[in-house]
């Protein structure tokens, strides 16, 4: 599924040095004539593909992007130094428009890797630039010009790297709350996730994913029963399935309408129904709640969910309410997503 990152950012050209005016002043020659100097040209700004970068998140922390300015000249026909340019990376499929405008800029993908975006001012002329047969001693000069300065709007259409899925109610989407800036509806009783929602989940500096959570799914949701199903197809462009089930389901009654395993395997069943290809994705068990239970109970529940199971795949408990777990949740799976693009890359080398 497609799901929109926006960021807006503010980015300046440096601006060009002014240029001087200055004459030779050396001994025994009386007459030396002009020697100011140019003004180096302004910084230019631009927008540079990343491959290793997905998502927007790092601009909701800087917003604000200058390039040098050029330097001032000097005498003796110096020139000033031009200001540094500046790069900054994005990830494919980034959009650009400036804002006060609308005006789209351009796109960054595959067939075009770099867009200047704010170009840096010129460097003024000194007066050495205004000498003539009748302009001996000029003492014209110009300054340097503004570099460009724009208001951008980033826009990229991004695929979830980390599908949600589980039972209605199962804390889903106060899992994507505590992962990320996302701020989907949360509430005492089921399906109040009526669409997908998606977060950006930011690990470390450029370590970032995308985490989508869809509707809970319900027993015949390969069939068309309950909103999930719906949204059962989009699950099959992620990469990684995290699978949450609500530990204290297992709780509070002699024999509980669905247990704990059987909630865990009517899901893996609806996923084989609707699609082989997404039944065999990873997928790694998320038991939720722990927060609710005493620690030995948990822990005697997730060793019992896991034998009945036979499960191998990572398990982890948390508490989504309180953020117990999460971050460690967040980094194992920023980790395993970056093995799988190498796993990824070493394959398309052997095979290319």
């Amino acid at each position: 599924m497609k799901f929109s990152d926006e960021a807006r950012i503010r980015v300046r050209a440096g601006d060009g040095g002014d240029g001087c005016v200055s004459f030779r002043r050396e001994k025994y020659i009386p007459r030396g004539g002009p020697d100011g100097g140019d003004g180096g040209d302004g910084g230019d700004v631009t927008l540079v593909l990343a491959p290793d970068i997905n998502t927007l998140a790092d601009f909701r922390a800087r917003k604000v992007f200058r390039a040098g300015n050029g330097r001032a000249g000097a005498g003796r026909d110096r020139s000033g130094a031009a200001g540094a340019d500046l790069r900054i990376p994005v990830p494919a499929g980034t959009r650009v428009t400036e804002a006060d405008t609308q005006e789209v800029l351009g796109e960054l993908n595959a067939d075009r890797t770099e867009l200047l975006v704010a170009r840096g001012g010129r460097g003024g002329r000194g007066n050495a630039r205004f000498k003539s047969s009748v302009n001996r001693a000029p003492r014209q000069h110009t300054p340097g010009t503004q570099g460009e300065a724009r208001r951008l709007d980033l826009d990229l259409t991004l695929l979830a790297d980390v599908g949600l899925l589980g039972l209605p109610n199962a804390g889903k989407s106060t899992l994507l709350r505590a992962v990320s800036e996302a701020r989907p509806r949360v509430a005492d009783y089921p399906f109040t996730t009526l669409h997908p929602q998606l977060g950006v989940v930011a690990v470390g500096p450029m370590q970032s994913f995308v985490m989508a959570d869809i509707p809970g799914l319900l027993p015949g949701a390969a069939s068309g029963v309950g909103l999930g199903s719906r949204f059962l197809r989009h699950l099959r462009r992620t990469r990684l399935l995290l699978h949450l089930v609500d530990m204290t389901s297992a709780e509070g009654a002699a024999a509980p309408v669905v247990s704990l395993a059987e909630a865990v395997t009517t899901i893996a069943g609806e996923l084989k129904k609707f699609d082989e290809k997404l039944a065999g994705l990873e997928r790694w068990l998320v038991l939720n709640k722990s927060d609710l239970l005493p620690e030995e109970e948990a822990a005697r529940i997730r060793k019992s969910l896991t034998e009945e199971l036979a499960w191998s795949a990572p398990v982890f408990t948390i508490s989504a309410l309180t953020g117990a777990g999460t971050r460690e949740l967040a980094a194992a799976s920023v980790q395993r997503l970056e093995n799988l693009e190498k796993e990824n890359d070493s394959y398309d080398d052997t095979n290319g």
